[in-house]
């Protein structure tokens, strides 16, 4: 039987994996711009670090991380019954934000006084979810953090990055809604989960066991069921905007006049509290209605002021947002946006016999030391078969090297686009190929 990918996992093949490489190039080129830099955390962490962070009632941690131990502390927990230590419970990460921070936290990045860490990332996230289209249980996700400023101008420039960001990337602006919302503090935030809480009560006998389970552990993540009902009821709960404390109603409202100044559309939604404990004030989220499915969200975020408090370090004000690439490929493709072919190849050299296979071979090194991506057949291809495989590689030019061009010290240079040809000398073929892509 054939062994095929997890369930929940997909391949990029070639035409795909370009254009992650180049989604990739494109977030450095539009987040560097205001100053985010690289960082690389690994891709496993200590899976307390999740349950701190993110916080153990969510359905990320409760129900769909991938934790791991070794084979060795497996069998000592299975056979001898004693559990790893916590260092050697890992999970692989759900989502990067945590990971993030804990490196600025361990290395010290943002010292006392210092200027904002804005960092950026890229790579795998896992969850066991139940797959379904726009969801997977290995995706690729783009974000990026700041850590150490409080201001609203680092939420608004954040929102503001994040939008030009996908119209760089080809998704057009009037397919999009961007959502606002803020979620209040810690001074202000316990106050209005007592009314959520004592609404939901009031409400028990129209909610879903879910529901009626999240009033004890934490009431704002049922305005996230998608149970139809639930969503009803909730429609006329406690708005969080009409009980927000002085600090955060001025901050909101610095935001939303940010925002307006620079002519960027949003529409506020007090239903909008995003899938993570670690969330304070500011959240938002991209949604587009087209080719997705229930799962219309392709990115979002928010500010996570205490979250560096809850993994060990000092107090230092957060803010960050992650985009998912596949979803950014469905929402391109309902936009009908064409991608780039992987193949590319600027010139295919032709064997005329094995005669001349070893000068051709020397050539094509020639060439693509000059940096121009070249082929040859590989297979002792007849001539028309090699013509085949070059269109089929997709080839600007094909050099046609036989014993008499071998002698003349020359080869035949077709266009593949206009079937022109001409004599060029073989010491010639790269400037040549210069000089026709200039």
């Amino acid at each position: 039987m054939a062994i095929n990918a997890p369930e929940g996992t997909r391949d990029l093949l070639p035409d795909e994996a370009l254009f992650w490489n180049r989604f990739k190039q494109t977030a450095v080129e539009v987040f560097g711009a205001y100053g985010y830099l690289p960082i690389d955390t690994p891709i496993m962490e200590q899976t307390e670090l999740f349950i701190r962070g993110i916080g153990e009632a969510t359905d990320v941690v409760s129900k769909e991380m991938f934790t791991a131990i070794s084979g060795e502390n497996l069998r000592r927990w299975v056979e001898e019954g004693k559990a790893p230590k916590a260092k050697s419970r890992l999970s692989l990460r759900p989502e990067g934000t945590a990971g993030v921070v804990r490196a600025v936290v361990q290395h010290d990045l943002v010292p006392q006084g210092a200027a904002p860490a804005k960092l950026m990332y890229a790579g795998p996230m896992f969850r066991a979810e139940r797959p379904q289209k726009g969801r997977q249980r290995q995706f690729n996700q783009v974000g990026v953090e700041c850590l150490g400023a409080e201001e609203p101008t680092i939420d608004a420039e954040a929102i503001i990055m994040l939008m030009r960001f996908y119209e760089k990337v080809g998704i057009p602006r009037e397919s999009m809604r961007l959502l606002l919302n803020s979620m209040g503090c810690e001074k202000c935030r316990p106050a209005y989960r007592n009314l959520v809480k004592a609404y939901m009560d009031e409400h028990a006998d129209e909610l879903c066991e879910t529901c009626l389970t999240r009033a004890e552990v934490n009431p704002l993540r049922a305005f996230d069921c998608k149970n139809p009902q639930c969503a009803s009821v909730m429609a006329e709960a406690p708005k969080i905007t009409d009980h927000l404390c002085d600090e955060c109603l001025e901050h909101y409202g610095a935001v939303k006049e940010l925002l307006d100044g620079a002519g960027v559309a949003y529409e506020e939604d007090y239903k909008l509290v995003r899938g993570l404990d670690y969330y304070t004030r500011t959240v938002f989220e991209v949604q587009v209605d087209n080719g997705m499915g229930s799962q219309n969200a392709i990115g979002g975020g928010g500010r996570y002021d205490r979250l560096a408090e809850e993994v060990g370090g000092r107090p230092t004000p957060g803010l960050g947002f992650a985009l998912g690439f596949e979803r950014c490929v469905l929402a391109l493709e309902a936009a009908g946006v064409q991608f780039p072919r992987a193949q590319k190849c600027d010139l295919f050299v032709a064997c005329v016999d094995e005669s001349v296979r070893a000068r051709a071979f020397a050539l094509v090194q020639e060439c693509r030391d000059a940096g121009f991506t070249t082929e040859m057949d590989h297979q002792k291809r007849s001539l028309k078969s090699q013509f085949k495989l070059a269109d089929k590689l997709g080839a600007a030019r094909v050099a046609v090297l036989g014993p008499d061009e071998l002698a003349a010290g020359e080869v035949t240079l077709r266009d593949m686009g206009t079937h022109t040809e001409a004599k060029v000398r073989l010491e010639e073929v790269v400037g040549e190929l210069g000089r026709a892509i200039l």
